[in-house]
């Protein structure tokens, strides 16, 4: 599950949303798709006019500056395993309505985040969603700059995800939530007046919703953490989830929550204790021992891949 809040599709969101509104519309807008008219929705109505998006983002702005953002946009884009295990169990038409209903879970989610009195669910936010079939090519992908494709074309795959509008203002149009506010609460005084926001434990959320709303058995690499620490981790951090990763589905499930929460610790305490970890899990020695063999196996990988490079970048010296 990939979750990003962002600005605005179009770049700007210190002005109207008109203009990303329309952007949003482009499925209606294409002529060669014969498909029934994909409203806007919320919590409370799932037949909303792009018009009263418009209207009512732009109107609940009050005491909002020139230079103040006055809207967010969040992209909500399930994986594709997570699209066919929703298809298999709902059908096509189910799984639409199935991801409105999550996204209404994941605003609740959105909005406890801020921990703010008043702030406590998707009512108490001025949102709206769009759910989209496709995507499409921007001149910042590769295949683009390649010239294999051209801006505009359609993703092959499956591609169903959905678009958030947020006011920045609550639905009282007195309060100021930002999502872009990186205070986690270490700042009382701060959080107190603006609030807080932890957008990975937000992104996590949204992954614990999913999985239990559809019963969906997530695997390690296909987690929030995994993929934070194999793109952000250091070398020892990557090693020891890698090896996660190869033996998960030789754990049981109270192993394999062990794994999950071991990897979530490791991302956010950045320390590894390889020993306790498998004292604290109940599998054979043989696996121990298998465990030990493979680590040891990727750390003679890691050092002889080392030296190799070592040796190019001296072969490339004259």
């Amino acid at each position: 599950m990939f979750i990003h809040i962002t600005d605005s599709e179009t770049g700007n969101n210190k002005g109207s949303c008109g203009q990303l509104v329309k952007y949003l519309e482009k499925e209606n807008q294409r002529s060669e798709q014969e498909k029934e008219f994909e409203y806007w929705f919320n919590h409370q109505n799932k037949t909303i006019s792009p018009q009263e998006v418009r209207v009512n983002i732009d109107h609940n702005i009050a005491k909002l500056s020139r230079n103040d953002a006055k809207f967010f946009l969040i992209n909500i884009c399930p994986s594709v395993q997570e699209i066919m295990h929703l298809k298999e169990h709902f059908g096509n038409k189910g799984t639409e309505e199935k991801l409105k209903k999550y996204a209404s879970h994941i605003m609740d989610a959105y909005a406890q985040n801020f921990k703010r009195n008043g702030i406590e669910n998707a009512k108490d936010l001025m949102w709206y969603g769009k759910l989209e079939q496709n995507r499409y090519y921007h001149h910042t992908d590769e295949e683009v700059k390649q010239g294999l494709v051209k801006v505009g074309e359609t993703k092959s795959g499956e591609q169903m995800h959905i678009q958030i509008i947020v006011s920045r203002k609550d639905t009282t149009n007195k309060i100021k939530l930002s999502p872009m506010n990186t205070s986690r609460g270490k700042n009382q005084s701060h959080s107190a007046k603006l609030g807080q926001f932890d957008r990975v434990a937000f992104k996590e959320s949204g992954e614990l919703i999913f999985d239990k709303m559809f019963e969906f058995n997530r695997s390690l690499e296909d987690s929030l953490h995994y993929k934070l620490i194999m793109k952000n981790g250091n070398v020892e951090q990557k090693r020891t989830i890698h090896l996660f990763n190869q033996f998960e589905n030789k754990l049981n499930d109270s192993d394999r929550q062990t794994i999950f929460d071991t990897t979530k610790d490791i991302y956010r305490n950045n320390t590894i204790n390889l020993g306790k970890i498998i004292n604290t899990l109940e599998i054979s020695t043989g696996f121990i021992d298998l465990l030990f063999t493979n680590n040891l196996l990727e750390n003679e990988n890691i050092e002889e891949q080392s030296v190799q490079n070592k040796k190019k970048k001296k072969k490339g010296i004259k």
